[in-house]
């Protein structure tokens, strides 16, 4: 429900401008928004009970090495100190571990050891960043050149893009190739002085008709009115 197959989205700003972006992400409807919302919550969460597991980890670390094996109950701060600050978070953190659910998160943390919990969290954070659906565009500028972007898998990381300059496209072709027992299509684009084509789409790499419309549509953008005809070209 949260993703669907690749499928096709186009945006035309002006007559010289097109975008064109393969997502795996649904139409966004009433219950898909709750569901969205509910997701969210859900990774804040579970965020912030490993952050508060860790936290109370370090209060006993810290504990048993100013104070030996004994370990002593985290002190407060007679008054808050001022807001938005380090020592306020811990401040607040202390008085957290003084509530029931702070004990409890305490018991989870002092019995598990370190070099398993310290694995896990990272593991945690990780799936919690994952990204749910996947997008990747090309941006087509007539007269200035073509720009590719593929959205990273977190959250944590930027998205990856890349311009080609009009001048560097030798051609745009849309190829074949064999993925395991099935025929796959994909976009590409000739650069002059590579050797390596650059793939559009790559990480989604969507169906044949989806290919071709794109192929179609950045021809169109790109070369309308200079008189060009480079056919539909496969390389098998």
């Amino acid at each position: 429900m949260l993703t669907t197959a690749p499928h096709l989205r186009i945006r035309r700003p002006s007559p010289t401008t097109a975008e064109f972006t393969v997502t795996t992400l649904p139409p966004q409807t009433l219950p898909l928004r709750l569901l969205w919302l509910l997701l969210l919550f859900l990774r804040i969460s579970l965020s912030v009970t490993m952050l508060l597991i860790l936290y109370a980890r370090w209060v006993q670390e810290r504990t048993r090495s100013c104070f030996g094996a004994q370990a002593a109950p985290p002190t407060t701060s007679p008054s808050p100190p001022p807001l938005l600050s380090l020592d306020r978070i811990i401040f607040a953190l202390d008085a957290f571990q003084g509530t029931p659910a702070g004990a409890v998160l305490a018991k989870i943390a002092a019995t598990v050891s370190l070099p398993v919990l310290l694995p896990v969290a990272v593991a945690v954070f990780y799936a919690l960043s994952l990204r749910v659906h996947k997008q990747e565009s090309l941006l087509v500028l007539r007269g200035l050149g073509v720009q590719t972007c593929e959205s990273p898998a977190t959250y944590l990381a930027g998205a990856a893009t890349r311009f080609i300059p009009t001048e560097k496209i030798q051609d745009i072709l849309v190829n074949e190739a064999f993925r395991g027992f099935e025929v796959r299509y994909y976009l590409v684009v000739v650069v002059e002085g590579e050797e390596d084509v650059v793939v559009v789409f790559p990480g989604l790499l969507p169906k044949r008709k989806i290919v071709e419309t794109v192929w179609r549509g950045v021809r169109e953008c790109l070369y309308e009115g200079r008189g060009e005809d480079r056919g539909l070209t496969s390389d098998k």
